[in-house]
């Protein structure tokens, strides 16, 4: 095993198990709402509720680490976390499903800071780059296969509730166990959404779409697979096709924004997801399954690139001293998103159908379309050495931006220190 990845081994470890188990529950939570009156609308709000509470943990979570420092804190958010995922087997009523979303997403935001910042104290320049990438692996790869968790029990009973809370509390061991020094958290002060938007206009509004097109997707996903016949299984491996396509495309995709103007590639990206969304829908009609299944990849692959692409075309204009402070903005742009899009989604799928969660992404894909065409009348495009390379990116908290290799050299991460 390499020097780089054993150096986090335990971290990343704690990193599976909560995104095993926080990728069933959310999950879970769609198909165990579906089938009742509420329905979407009612995973509409929970899901924003998550987000709130994701938004706000990013905040507000760092002050309980600073008081009682990483492990202790880390402790108290994961034990919080699995007893809210046990209450949800209690009582199935949306109000108190909400305020446990809400909860849950505030110890998710604490969690990621706790792993984010241990991380940025153990990067280097020289590895830092490694480092986010193998927090991006893990974080993906652990999130798809905790879908398949799902076809292990009864959706409909408990025992699945008490395996996710199973799985949230195990990510306490290597954490607990670590041998690595906690760090100090690291300062990240992110740009005003006025001040960013100044700078890249499209950038913003891109990242903004693309959280109302993911938080949808994570929550509403699951109500289309139930309602499209899938079935637990089928609706597992659905959402494992989505975000492995997310994974699969974004190198790629990111790789052609580097050689051509960052502007044509989020205009075609938007139009492409807007195209594919429509396909979704006409595949759906078709009642053929396997067709949905095969067109996910590239679903998933198109919506979950989109942030990434707009985080670097607004890094080109702020320029690499600001790479750290411009992502914290952003995440905080694409939170918002997230918190608005389900409810909007989950309204129109109660007024149109569930296939209406994906009209719902093509009208929001193709909005992000009509604003990048009309922003490349107002604005040339920055010279091609002002472009930075494309760096895949988490949207988890802002904590993470300074493992961004794109970022200045910072002297506290040089090796050996």
């Amino acid at each position: 095993m390499p020097q780089v990845a054993r150096s986090v081994l335990s971290l990343l470890l704690g990193v599976a198990f909560l995104m095993l188990g926080n990728g069933a529950l959310s999950t879970l939570i769609g198909l165990r709402l579906a089938g009742t009156e509420s329905g979407a609308v009612a995973v509409g709000l929970i899901t924003a509720a998550f987000y709130t509470g994701l938004t706000g943990g990013s905040l507000f979570a760092h002050r309980v680490i600073t008081r009682v420092g990483h492990i202790r804190a880390f402790a108290a958010f994961a034990s919080v976390l699995s007893a809210a995922a046990l209450s949800h087997a209690l009582f199935a009523a949306v109000p108190l499903w909400t305020a446990l979303r809400l909860a849950e997403g505030f110890c998710m935001a604490g969690l990621y800071i706790c792993i984010e910042s241990w991380l940025n104290g153990t990067a280097n320049n020289e590895t830092r780059g490694q480092i986010l990438s193998l927090y991006m692996v893990t974080l993906y790869a652990a999130s798809a296969v905790g879908q398949q968790l799902l076809q292990l029990d009864d959706a409909a009973g408990v025992r699945i509730f008490m395996l996710i809370a199973i799985l949230l509390t195990l990510a306490l061991v290597p954490v607990a166990l670590t041998r690595t020094t906690p760090p100090t958290l690291p300062n990240v002060e992110s740009y005003g959404l006025r001040r960013l938007y100044e700078a890249s206009p499209l950038g913003v509004v891109g990242v903004f779409i693309s959280g109302t097109v993911t938080g949808s997707i994570y929550g509403l996903a699951p109500v289309f697979g139930a309602a499209s016949g899938f079935g637990v299984s089928g609706t597992a491996l659905f959402m494992s096709t989505l975000i492995l396509g997310g994974v699969a495309l974004q190198w790629p995709l990111g790789r052609l924004s580097d050689r051509f103007d960052r502007r044509a590639v989020i205009i075609g990206l938007s139009a492409a997801l807007a195209l594919v969304s429509v396909g979704m829908i006409l595949a759906d009609g078709s009642g053929r399954q396997e067709t949905l299944l095969l067109v996910a990849p590239l679903f998933g692959g198109l919506a979950f690139t989109l942030y990434p692409v707009c985080a670097a075309h607004t890094n080109d204009h702020a320029g690499p001293d600001n790479v750290v402070s411009v992502s914290g903005g952003l995440i905080l742009a694409n939170s918002v998103g997230a918190i608005i899009g389900p409810p909007l989604a989950s309204a129109a799928m109660g007024f149109a159908g569930p296939e209406a969660l994906f009209g719902f992404i093509a009208a929001g894909a193709g909005s992000a379309t009509l604003y990048g065409l009309w922003r490349t009348r107002m604005r040339p495009p920055p010279p091609a050495e002002a472009q930075a390379s494309f760096r895949p990116l988490p949207q988890t908290t802002p904590t993470v931006t300074p493992l961004d290799p794109l970022g200045p050299p910072r002297p506290e991460l040089a090796a050996g220190d």
